[in-house]
């Protein structure tokens, strides 16, 4: 264990096709927690405190290694290399088509069975966090270049998660990394209809049928999120409800430095978390699909709207928009990206 404000410690957790997994925690000197795991550079638990002082976890998850290997809803993982769907499963770079794996009917979403999420990333331990580190070859998933990636956790006194993206390349591919943790204040088996949220954004993307980008940005009308109850903002059509699962565009994008990009509330708790981000998208995602059979932390296995997902970003199916920020990164370039979730409660 590494002493100080911050303890970070470590305990085996199984293996994954030959590869040693670990269970890692950062404390802070109040007492809240995160817990990660080197299988998918995952976010495991975030425990904090309520309004009176009661700790809990805030985020979906499973209690064990197997959980997560059988896991097909992404809780808590490292998303690369491409973070949300490509159209077609295939793209252009400089003038040569790559063909990726098409895991969402024609379309690829979160890299496919190459994805991050389902790899053991090496590590290195810090006085306040862990740095995880990943070699992708060339052709992984269909992507160009050989790559490695670093996702960096630091955790803080004032219960600041912080997560950043180092990526470099040694030929031109594309890259869209994010964190794809499920949240639920309340810590309860309830979902998260009476959570308040926020997001700091004018416009949004407009898809298909699919989810896959028009290439139109629309203003958000009827979808904005303005510290509205989410139960006020879901559809229901034939009993079926329907959430969000949408791409909104940050105010200020253009600016690089981190800037606010939601805000969740839960009254009841009274616990609430602020997103800040470099990235100039958030995708809003009210887990109206989600179906994980292990049981996880409400001792059953989840379902749709448990938790919400607050997924920092570049834009989906970014390399067949010119029009999108870019997500190419060439041999000398430095892929920088940074997401902060600062935990608190209402005063």
């Amino acid at each position: 264990m590494i002493k100080g404000q911050i303890s970070v410690s470590q305990q085996q957790w199984g293996e994954y096709f030959g590869k040693p997994v670990y269970l890692f925690r950062i404390e802070n000197s109040a007492g809240s927690y995160a817990e990660l795991t080197n299988y998918g550079a995952t976010l495991v638990s975030a425990v904090m405190p309520d309004k009176a002082g009661n700790f809990e976890n805030v985020i979906l998850g499973y209690h064990s290694l197997a959980g997560y290997v059988a896991d097909e809803c992404y809780l808590g993982a490292t998303i690369g290399r491409f973070a949300n769907r490509i159209g077609g499963a295939r793209f252009t770079l400089d003038g040569e088509v790559f063909k990726l794996d098409a895991n969402d009917g024609e379309n690829s979403n979160h890299s496919g069975e190459a994805g991050f999420n389902a790899r053991v990333f090496d590590y290195e331990l810090f006085d306040d966090g862990i740095a995880f580190t990943l070699q992708s070859p060339a052709g992984d998933g269909g992507f160009p270049g050989n790559l490695t990636l670093t996702v960096t956790y630091r955790f803080m006194d004032a219960n600041q998660l912080c997560i950043s993206y180092d990526a470099v390349t040694d030929a031109a591919t594309i890259t869209n990394f994010t964190n794809h943790a499920y949240f639920n204040l309340s810590a309860k088996g309830e979902g998260i209809f009476d959570h308040a949220l926020e997001v700091y954004a004018d416009a949004l993307l407009d898809v298909d049928a699919a989810y896959i980008p028009t290439g139109l940005i629309k203003l958000v009308a009827d979808k904005a999120l303005d510290g509205s109850i989410i139960r006020s903002k879901i559809k229901a059509n034939d009993g079926k409800l329907t959430g969000f699962n949408d791409c909104f565009l940050l105010k200020n994008a253009g600016d690089n430095p981190l800037k606010p990009a939601a805000k969740l509330v839960d009254n009841a708790s009274g616990r609430t978390l602020e997103v800040s981000t470099t990235y100039p998208a958030v995708m809003v995602y009210t887990g109206d699909y989600l179906d994980c059979q292990p049981n996880g932390n409400f001792l059953r296995p989840f379902k749709p709207f448990d938790g919400l997902c607050l997924e920092c970003q570049y834009y989906p199916d970014s390399p067949n928009h010119a029009h999108f920020p870019s997500t190419i990164l060439r041999p000398g370039d430095n892929y920088h990206q940074v997401i902060v979730y600062k935990f608190g409660v209402v005063l």
